[in-house]
């Protein structure tokens, strides 16, 4: 019985924890029907409410927001916009810093995330997985001696919350794995190791 109950807690824990972060996700997306008039939302048409309809809301106007940026009127819109929120005193601060982050994570051209590293952390003959994001900037280059390097050291299971270190690009040792196969390593805690490669 005990077999059994363990086996049926492997299959169902999994799927429970995908389908609450799937309902977390798409209420909180279906909140952009708040945006429509109430005599337009699904609940006051159909008579329920219909869960998924504001997903789909939301995605089409982070689609047409892209296609609107694309262009010359919707571009110096948008740069319109953001010369505003520069000058609000708060808003500027946290606007600027998370489109920084954003830019960085989001664009095609960006480097976050872009090669998975070995380094000793936190002490000596102790190994963690890393990702490299760039090299330091700032007057941080005046103070370091040598090539470093940027690397992010998440936490384990929660990868979003993790340690950002500069270390000497020698002490960084790039690893053949894919940045994704790295994250299912760090937040499985081990278990679901990447697939072994012969040794080069």
């Amino acid at each position: 019985m005990r077999k059994y109950f363990i086996t049926g807690l492997l299959i169902l824990v999994p799927l429970a924890i995908t389908l609450w972060v799937l309902h977390a996700i798409i209420s909180t997306m279906d909140q952009s029907l708040l945006l429509l008039p109430v005599e337009w939302r699904p609940e006051k048409l159909v008579g329920f409410k219909v869960l998924g309809i504001g997903t789909i809301l939301t995605l089409l106007i982070v689609f047409v927001t892209g296609l609107l940026a694309q262009n010359f009127i919707g571009n110096y819109v948008i740069k319109a916009w953001e010369g505003l929120l520069q000058r609000i005193p708060i808003v500027s601060s946290i606007y600027s810093s998370v489109k920084q982050v954003s830019d960085t994570l989001f664009s095609s051209s960006g480097n976050a995330f872009r090669k998975a590293v070995l380094i000793e952390y936190p002490r000596r003959d102790c190994w963690t997985i890393g990702f490299l994001t760039g090299v330091p900037g700032g007057d941080v280059v005046n103070h370091l001696k040598g090539d470093f390097v940027s690397v992010y050291v998440p936490t384990t299971p929660n990868p979003t919350s993790g340690f950002f270190l500069m270390l000497p690009r020698d002490e960084a040792i790039e690893l053949d794995m894919s940045v994704d196969a790295a994250l299912k390593y760090i937040v499985s805690m081990g278990v679901v190791a990447p697939e072994h490669l012969p040794t080069k």
